[in-house]
């Protein structure tokens, strides 16, 4: 009795993990909305809505590269968001 109790828990965990792992995945993809926009409309949303941006034209690509993977972090943007923002930022030099 105890190992069939023992087997019906195990093999509830495993399906919770495996159901818990099937969502984690399934969030990972970047939604049609967010490829569908572009660098420049990305930058308007985002970084817009904490502070006053600088023009594209203020900083070089390199010093774009930091910025971007420093908001990146702080402003939770995928990694496709974040290459889109920085190719239409590094444009303007």
């Amino acid at each position: 009795m105890k190992n069939k109790r023992k087997s019906l828990i195990y093999s509830g965990l495993g399906t919770l993990i495996l159901f818990a792992l099937i969502f984690l995945l399934s969030n990972c993809n970047v939604s049609n909305e967010i490829k569908a926009k572009s660098g420049a409309q990305l930058w308007g949303e985002n970084c817009l809505r904490c502070h006053n941006n600088p023009s594209p034209e203020t900083f070089s690509d390199v010093e774009w590269d930091v910025a971007v993977m420093h908001m990146r972090i702080r402003a939770n943007l995928t990694d496709e968001e974040a290459k889109k923002i920085a190719k239409f930022l590094k444009t303007a030099n």
